[in-house]
């Protein structure tokens, strides 16, 4: 493993001077109001809209995770990065609704749509579930990018890169979120796709990797009766975790919100959606690469999780190296300055404007900056129990998802699709929803200590992937029943809300917001997917 030379220190700093020149322009821009701190002003372009999207999404952990994948035969992972047309349909399902409702939360929304008790629900999970899937993974990949790189021990490798990104976070707010994330996504870009053609050179070629890892290994769909990856079970789990993760996740659609208008907001999903066409290139096939050269004895790397840093630091030149070592800390910060900022949304104006309405809005400012450093502290203690669950760190991030992810995803599509579904039914499929993900996390724990024939153990032990298709089907029957059994909703809480009940008004201005660009733009995203989907089938 090469170490980074004084080029490539030069290459960081200069990246960081310009990192810190944005963070400062934006922190001098910025006014003491909710809708500056947490919306950016609600004032955002599309082309910033769709960088911040995808930079949010792609952090270090899916640039390690991802490359992580590729090298360890876990190549129907890959499914959860063709999820381009589910960033579509936030902009021309979703979005709407949201627009419409004027909320800065998707809490928020479910009180609009249902009542306050499901949006405190909502509220708490989704802070729960930032620290057990986005923070502590984050956190744990950029440990593992920082060590590789800099040659520095883990845990000071993930602290340092958490203080930095908590400072710009704290002090600028959505805005700083949001800009920086446009840099980090350009130079993430350019690096990997750097990477990328110069590792398929190094390994001689596509089909010579393809001849080194043999074709089946390209193979994403495995048979229903694959103990890891059954291809029923991928399709419906991949697709509930994107709903949420894309539709119905503060952490996501608040990058949508900040959007000038609607036009501005979905064309941004749309740009968003062409952009994430791009990690199966960019971080996928690397690893691939990386396992080619590991198995002829060119590279050599312990933990699939390093392959991606190792493979960056053995083939980029001098200079190139720092810059695409800059990209990978940049992704990681991106994540964390994302999701630091989702956390102290959620926190201040679900929940503590709600306990005190009154409270000035410096203050409510300040308590954002708060939370966000407890969640930092809470997320750092979780990465060792996290080490518990999965092996390979991609893995660990999708199967917690595939226990999240279906509750929410129930709630908000039967809450924009079925009028009928009332507040009791969202409410009790979220507490449900909420004990059944903790009961399945604690029995992965455990399993070993159950009886192999109880239902306990069954359930522990249940492929993650089946498990969230079960668990999904049950959530809506439940939602349903409970619905049916109690008053229908009154007209205020479906009028505009639900399919169905949109006025004519709204429709008219729905219909102004897109032209036929948006649509050819829109339908060749999803048929470069369905390409994607062939092209992996190991023939």
């Amino acid at each position: 493993m090469k170490t980074l030379d004084t080029l490539d220190w030069i290459s960081i700093v200069l990246y960081f001077i310009v990192l810190l020149g944005i963070a400062v322009w934006v922190i001098r821009k910025k006014k003491d109001n909710t809708e500056d701190y947490f919306l950016a002003g609600r004032n955002v372009g599309w082309f910033v809209v769709g960088a911040s999207i995808f930079a949010s999404n792609i952090g270090s952990e899916h640039v390690v995770g991802l490359a992580g994948a590729g090298a360890s035969n876990k190549l129907p992972m890959l499914i959860y990065e063709i999820h381009a047309w589910v960033v579509l349909l936030l902009g021309w399902v979703f979005l709407p609704f949201y627009a419409r409702s004027g909320v800065f939360t998707m809490p928020e929304f479910l009180e609009k749509r249902f009542d306050a008790r499901s949006r405190w629900v909502l509220s708490v999970f989704s802070i729960l579930a930032y620290v057990l899937t986005k923070i502590s993974v984050t956190i744990y990949a950029g440990g593992v990018v920082v060590s590789a790189l800099l040659g520095i021990d883990f845990w000071t490798g993930a602290i340092a890169t958490v203080v930095l990104t908590g400072i710009y976070t704290v002090l600028g707010g959505m805005r700083a979120v949001v800009y920086t994330e446009t840099l980090q996504a350009v130079l993430l870009i350019i690096g990997a796709a750097v990477l990328t053609i110069i590792g398929l050179d190094k390994v001689g070629g596509w089909q010579s990797m393809v001849d080194t890892v043999t074709p089946e290994y390209l193979n994403m769909w495995r048979p229903p009766t694959d103990p890891d990856f059954p291809w029923p079970s991928l399709v419906i789990s991949s697709t509930i975790v994107g709903i949420w993760y894309w539709c119905t996740d503060q952490y996501i659609v608040q990058r949508a919100l900040t959007a000038k208008n609607i036009k501005e907001g979905r064309r941004g999903t749309i740009f968003g959606a062409v952009m994430k066409l791009m990690p199966v290139f960019l971080f996928l096939i690397p690893g691939v690469i990386a396992l080619a050269l590991k198995m002829r004895g060119e590279l050599h790397w312990d933990s699939p999780d390093e392959a991606f840093p190792i493979l960056m630091s053995n083939l980029l030149p001098s200079g190139l190296r720092g810059l695409v070592a800059a990209g990978l800390l940049a992704a990681l910060m991106s994540s964390l300055a994302s999701v630091f900022n989702s956390c102290s949304t959620l926190f201040t104006v679900d929940i503590y404007k709600k306990l005190r309405p009154n409270t000035p809005e410096k203050k409510l400012v300040r308590t954002g900056q708060i939370a966000t450093v407890i969640t930092v502290i809470i997320g750092v203690i979780w990465i060792p129990i996290m080490a518990n669950i999965s092996g390979v760190l991609y893995e660990y991030l999708q199967s917690v998802q595939s226990y999240i992810a279906p509750p929410i995803t129930a709630v908000f599509l039967l809450g924009i699709f079925h009028k009928r579904i009332n507040s009791h039914g969202a409410f009790a499929t979220l507490i449900v929803g909420i004990f059944v993900a903790a009961l399945r996390i604690v029995l992965e724990l455990i399993k070993g200590s159950l009886n192999p024939e109880g239902f306990l153990f069954k359930m522990g032990d249940m492929n993650f992937l089946t498990f969230g298709a079960w668990f999904f089907l049950f959530c809506i029957l439940f939602a349903v029943a409970v619905s049916l059994l109690t008053p229908a909703p009154s007209q205020e809480k479906v009028v505009n809300l639900t399919f169905g009940t949109i006025t004519d008004e709204e429709k008219s201005k729905n219909k102004a917001s897109y032209n036929w660009k948006d649509v050819i733009v829109s339908i060749v995203v999803v048929a470069i997917v369905i390409s994607v989907m062939v092209f992996f089938n190991g023939d």
